[in-house]
């Protein structure tokens, strides 16, 4: 019987479903078992079992400290500029990236905080609070580093110097940001009153309401590449996929907690008064979780085609096989 034309009806139907069936199989593949992505998640699952809750718990901990402690350090070095405002800006913009319930908890002690503390007493409070909040950049250093397994090579000194260095300048980053953000609302409010028919520009603006994720990810982007051990400080080993994951895990958690606690009937009956700042912590924790799990990513991504490469070829070499 002969066979029917390969463009046939039924022979394009059979074809286009052989095609569905292989490019299928070809995606199971690259995440089933022994593949480079099921790989890389299983290096990711493990490390976070190991070391995330134990890490996540204490960066909730101290991020709690450390949150009073850093925007009076904000406070104090706008105060130098002549932008004390910058400090009570700092809190609404943290605040944007929280769920209600945690913002409702912090955000008036944290003013008062800021209007009872002016002149020496600012710059006492800015003092120990860069202490303060180095103490919280060395535990994400710290979970960086075992992550990739490494150990401390420097003296005690040259890292809190570092943590330091590392909180200033994101308080100046954090003034960068808010000086482009009144940019961006002046062009905004031109656009629409003085060139309404300029659509194109006016939607262009407008994405950039988008930019604080964006700045939370470049923001995590350059604190793990200043935190990871200098072995993998190589531009070889990708920094941004952990800065992504946790920037996406943040803002996951910033959605989803306020509707799973309302589902559970919230935490008033179990915690009464304190069930504000239980939230707050839950909130620290898995953001901290989010931390871990980006450091492992980075981590889990981090490979030595060169060396695995030698390795097997002196292994071939000791069975008498050649290449």
């Amino acid at each position: 019987m002969p066979h029917p034309s390969p463009l046939s009806p039924e022979s394009r139907r059979k074809h286009i479903a052989e095609e569905a069936r292989t490019k299928f199989h070809r995606q199971i593949a690259r995440v089933r078992p022994g593949s480079h992505a099921f790989e890389i998640a299983k290096r990711v699952a493990v490390g976070t079992y190991n070391d995330g809750f134990i890490h996540a718990g204490n960066l909730a901990y101290l991020s709690l400290m450390t949150l009073f402690p850093f925007f009076i350090v904000a406070a104090a070095v706008a105060s130098i500029f002549g932008r004390s405002q910058d400090g009570l800006a700092a809190v609404g913009a943290f605040l944007e990236t929280v769920p209600p319930g945690v913002a409702e908890v912090v955000r008036q002690p944290i003013v008062d905080v800021l209007n009872a503390r002016t002149g020496p007493l600012l710059w006492l409070g800015g003092l120990v609070g860069l202490w303060t909040v180095g103490s919280l950049i060395e535990t994400i250093r710290d979970i960086l580093r075992r992550a990739y397994g490494t150990r401390s090579t420097r003296p005690f000194w040259h890292y809190r110097l570092t943590a330091i260095g590392i909180t200033l300048v994101s308080v100046f980053a954090v003034m960068f940001a808010f000086s482009m953000q009144v940019i961006i609302t002046g062009i905004d409010q031109f656009l629409h009153q003085i060139l309404p028919f300029a659509d194109q520009a006016i939607q262009i603006v407008s994405l950039t309401k988008l930019a604080p994720m964006a700045i939370l990810c470049v923001a995590l982007y350059y604190l793990y590449v200043s935190l990871t051990p200098s072995l993998y400080k190589d531009p070889r080993f990708p920094k941004w996929p952990g800065a992504i994951a946790t920037a996406l895990w943040w803002y996951g958690v910033t959605l989803l907690l306020p509707v799973t606690l309302s589902m559970l009937g919230g935490y008033d009956m179990t915690y009464g008064s304190l069930a504000g700042v239980m939230i707050t912590l839950i909130f620290f924790f898995l953001v901290g979780l989010g931390v871990v799990i980006g450091a492992e990513l980075n981590a889990a991504l981090a490979e030595f085609p060169e060396e695995e490469a030698a390795a097997a070829a002196q292994v071939d070499k000791g069975n008498g096989t050649t290449v």
